[in-house]
This record gives C-alpha cells, structure tokens and sequence, in this order.
C-alpha cells in the first residue's frame, strides 16, 4: 500500500476530478458508445473504437484516483526543526547560488514553482536534516553538495 502524501487543497482537487469523471464524464462516454453502436458493424466502426478507448482511458484516470484518495495523507505544516514533507527548504549550493524548495509529496509536484517530491533524489536527500547541514546528494548529474539556510 501507497501513501500518497497531499495537501488540504489538493485533495480537494482531486476529489473534485474523481466526482466529475464519475458522474459525468462516464455517462459522457457511455453515451457516445450507445450511440457508436447504432451505426452497425463495430468491427469496422471508428466511432465505437474511439469512444472506447476513451472509456478504457477514463477508467484508468478513476482507479488511479481512488487507489490516491483512498491512500492519501494530509501534509500537515509543521514547525519542525528539520526537514519533513511540507518543509519549505531554503538552500545553498557548492556553487553559492541559493535555492527553495518545497517538499510535497508525488501528486503535487511542480518543479518550475520549487515544489519537489519527497520521492525525488533531491527531496529524499533533504529530508531528516537540519539548518546548517551540508548534505551531498547524488542526483542524475552526479553529487551535488547543499547546505541548508533555513526551514519552514
């Protein structure tokens, strides 16, 4: 079993796509292959085909969201003294340029905006430690040594 760490308004987004493609999205595409059908033979019908590929696609999409919502764990901000999910990880690199992360778990990353998974190398690395630390990670280019400013 996975957990599946999240925050309060992410689970909320996902509740909300599962609600969506369960009530709506299914009889969508339940429709549509009702309707592909009445064209006739389904061996040669485009229509059918693709509607239930969508179906096929759709019902991946909704385990996929239980299997999450079922296992998910709510990251809770704490005032932890070192790093934890929910962190927000203010470092320095070997090369002196200074860096933020924010450890979330794999639902919500989003590199471009510092959020990382705790999954990651980097995520994984930081975890555990503390302010003034210097920790050497071993990321896809190689080691990378950070020295932790600061935690949130």
């Amino acid at each position: 079993m996975n957990s599946y760490y999240v925050s309060d308004d992410r689970l909320k987004e996902l509740e909300e796509e599962y609600e969506e493609l369960t009530s709506i999205r299914r009889l969508e595409v339940a429709d549509r292959l009702k309707k592909a059908k009445e064209y006739g033979d389904l061996s040669e019908n485009s229509e059918y085909n693709e509607a239930k590929d969508e179906q096929v696609q759709l019902e991946i999409r909704i385990a996929e969201l239980e299997d999450v919502l079922r296992n998910a764990e709510l990251i809770k901000k704490s005032s932890s003294s070192v790093v934890v999910i929910g962190s927000t990880v203010k470092v320095k690199k070997a090369d002196g340029s200074v860096k933020e992360f924010i450890i979330v778990g794999s639902q919500e990353v989003d590199p471009d905006s510092g959020k990382i998974s705790n999954e990651s190398p980097i995520g994984k690395g930081l975890l555990g430690h503390s302010s003034g630390e210097v920790i050497e990670i071993e990321t896809l280019k190689g080691k990378a040594k950070y020295e932790i400013i600061s935690i949130s």
